[in-house]
């Protein structure tokens, strides 16, 4: 069993390697040429970003979802866009729906409302977030997330922008190799088998535990979901609200890099009631896939 969970967090560690450091060298380089102006552009650009968040998490990569924290973290996107991408992002459910023979109607109905869900829920974040904030003085900064990260950003000689960015993703990728394994050993331990037989059957309580096992920052959390629903064990609502939680690993992206402990509480909070209110909406009018 250990063996099996150490290759499959490799495996899913491996993958988001080459987003993180994309997404690390996109705001260095953003910190080294651009500076306030592009902090500015983007700020305005962010009202429109759930959309774009939306369209983006839609493609089935969790790798998305750790850019999304990163660049949340350095203050470049809002909590609505972040929002967006973690409830749009479809992880290993793709892959899953199309292995077993799901169909190309249903799998288009799922992402469809998977997104527009997602967009609808950022932009009210983003309302929600600019009617009740209060200056603190805390304004994010890429800058700052240089600075916690030790990763010698202000450096003008040898690795420009390579070398930074090249830190980041490997102090990111050790963090998120190591909580997978944990995690992964943790869901093997208490078993699939056991986690359905409890949400069998179960409607208010199935969509939230669904949108628990959901918070697992893990990508098995949305294959389980996905064959649970693909086996009948989970109805429409119950497996909307798990896979719109299921963010893959973006909430551990985002507790590893921003400071601020209450904002990723938060973030995590809204991402679990949204994930459980548009459930309970699919469940009770009846909708289907």
């Amino acid at each position: 069993m250990f063996l099996d969970v150490l290759i499959d967090s490799v495996i899913d560690t491996l993958k988001i390697i080459p987003f993180l450091f994309v997404t690390y060298l996109i705001m260095e380089y953003l910190e080294s040429k651009t500076e306030d102006h592009s902090q500015n552009f983007l700020s305005a650009a962010g009202k429109y970003g759930p959309l774009l968040g939306g369209l983006i998490g839609i493609i089935p990569q969790c790798g998305f979802s750790a850019a999304a924290a990163s660049f949340y973290s350095g203050g470049v996107i809002t909590l609505g866009t972040m929002t967006a991408v973690f409830l749009s992002t479809s992880d290993e459910m793709l892959p899953i729906l199309i292995s077993e023979a799901a169909g190309v109607e249903r799998i288009i109905r799922i992402m469809a409302v998977k997104m527009i869900l997602a967009v609808i829920t950022g932009f009210a974040v983003d309302l929600i977030t600019h009617i009740v904030r209060i200056s603190t003085g805390n304004k994010k900064h890429i800058h700052d997330l240089c600075e916690r990260e030790h990763c010698g950003c202000d450096e003008e000689e040898g690795g420009g922008i390579f070398m930074p960015a090249l830190k980041h993703t490997l102090h990111i990728t050790f963090f998120i190799f190591v909580l997978s394994l944990i995690i992964g050993l943790l869901v093997e331990g208490v078993g699939e088998q056991n986690v359905s037989a409890f949400l069998e059957d179960q409607t208010i309580i199935g969509i939230v535990l669904a949108a628990l096992i959901g918070l697992i920052p893990n990508c098995a959390a949305s294959v389980m979901i996905t064959e649970f629903y693909i086996n009948g064990i989970l109805g429409s609502g119950q497996m909307m609200a798990g896979l719109m939680v299921s963010a893959g690993v973006g909430l551990l992206v985002l507790f590893r890099t921003n400071r601020n402990m209450k904002e990723n509480i938060i973030a995590a909070a809204v991402l679990f009631a949204s994930g459980i209110f548009w459930g309970s909406v699919i469940t009770f009018t009846g909708i289907t896939f």
